[in-house]
């Protein structure tokens, strides 16, 4: 098996990135006409930037609003302006869906694509795939393209806009990344290019991991106070670039595989991709037996940040065992990623690790609630 690494052709970061766009993109070679595929949040904060950046390049643009998932039929309204603007690069501008959502346009119009996330909430920015949902908002498949895309641009001044909460879920997407590519590796396992990791891919991977437990409390204050400091710049980087290039170029494991699993339940889809992915990390440290000292370390800096530690924290407070049981087949369908664990796992083992992250997590938010000095009997 060869080893694969695979990345964007360029990744640009700042504050005030955005007015830079135009710029970039010519230095690349990309010509218009461009279609947009956006957001309604990135509509509005950067519908004036686009037109003076895109403007200066000469470059001609329509937008298209993103109607809220990475379905089938939202991307074939996107392609179906696309064509009617004759577009020769797409521009994907928001948060992970919204950029999946481009990717797969411009693959299928064999165009380029540019990503400027709006938002650090997962690692698909950097990517050469998507996720793709029902219009419900189920999980249906995995779509990998031929490259990465030519320009991942990213504002950091935009992000510190945007919910704290975004910033929290895509830290739970990257919290993912070292525990994952770590199983990929041990296990001997493909990544998503079909090919083995690199000892870069996993030091990127681990080096997401260190930068999130050194910055992401500092950085989740940032974007609370909508500030760009040093703290923010690093995390973003560690959401978007070394998640992105660590899961890609190592593979995933059991969190994104429980994550998918999740999907099927209705109350769940109120949550984001990483607040999921984040719970599915807790339950794949608990099925591989991980020490304790670990997972007082990921539960511990979860807590810090407000991510998911338990199933009422995604809206499954009363999951019945039957739900629990369609959740834990979903997550090892055939071609699931779960099966890159180096065992074979089957629906009732992930079905009692669910359970136990989750019995887990209640025990530490009863723990911290006690008043100190007083006991528990």
């Amino acid at each position: 098996m060869l080893s694969v690494f695979c990345s964007p052709s360029r990744y640009t970061q700042g504050k005030n990135a955005s007015a830079a766009l135009g710029q970039e993109m010519k230095g690349l070679g990309l010509q218009g006409p461009v279609l947009i595929v956006a957001g309604r949040s990135a509509i509005r904060l950067l519908a004036d930037t686009w037109k003076q950046s895109l403007g200066e390049a000469g470059l001609a643009y329509a937008i298209h609003p993103f109607g809220g998932e990475c379905s089938l039929p939202e991307i074939e309204r996107a392609k179906m302006l696309g064509r009617q603007q004759q577009a020769r690069v797409v521009v994907g501008a928001g948060g992970g869906k919204v950029l999946d959502a481009a990717r797969a346009v411009a693959e299928d119009l064999g165009v380029p694509i540019v990503n400027c996330p709006t938002v650090a909430s997962s690692d698909a920015p950097c990517s050469a795939l998507s996720v793709i949902y029902t219009e419900a908002g189920t999980f249906q498949e995995y779509r990998i393209y031929r490259r990465n895309p030519d320009l991942v641009l990213v504002d950091t001044q935009v992000i510190a806009q945007g919910p704290p909460r975004l910033l929290a879920a895509g830290m739970g997407d990257a919290l993912a990344t070292w525990f994952e590519a770590n199983t990929c590796m041990t296990s001997g396992a493909r990544n998503m290019r079909g090919g083995g990791s690199t000892r870069s891919a996993l030091a990127l991977a681990r080096l997401c991991y260190d930068t999130l437990l050194e910055d992401g409390a500092a950085a989740l204050r940032a974007v609370q106070q909508q500030v760009v400091t040093p703290a923010l710049e690093r995390l973003v980087e560690a959401n978007t670039l070394l998640s992105g290039l660590g899961f890609e170029s190592s593979g995933l494991a059991a969190a994104h595989a429980i994550h998918n699993g999740l999907t099927v339940a209705p109350p769940t889809h109120d949550f984001y991709h990483g607040e999921k992915v984040a719970f599915g990390l807790l339950a794949q440290l608990v099925l591989e037996g991980q020490p304790r000292a670990l997972l007082d370390r990921v539960f511990a800096f979860a807590t810090e940040v407000g991510l998911p530690t338990t199933l009422a924290d995604i809206g499954l407070a009363n999951l019945s065992q039957d739900m629990l049981l369609e959740i834990a087949k979903r997550a090892t369908a055939q071609g699931e990623t779960i099966h890159n664990e180096p065992f074979t796992v089957r629906p009732d083992m992930v079905a009692d690790a669910i359970r136990a992250a989750d019995a887990e997590g209640r025990a530490r938010k009863a723990r911290s609630a006690v008043p100190h000095g007083s006991r528990v009997s």
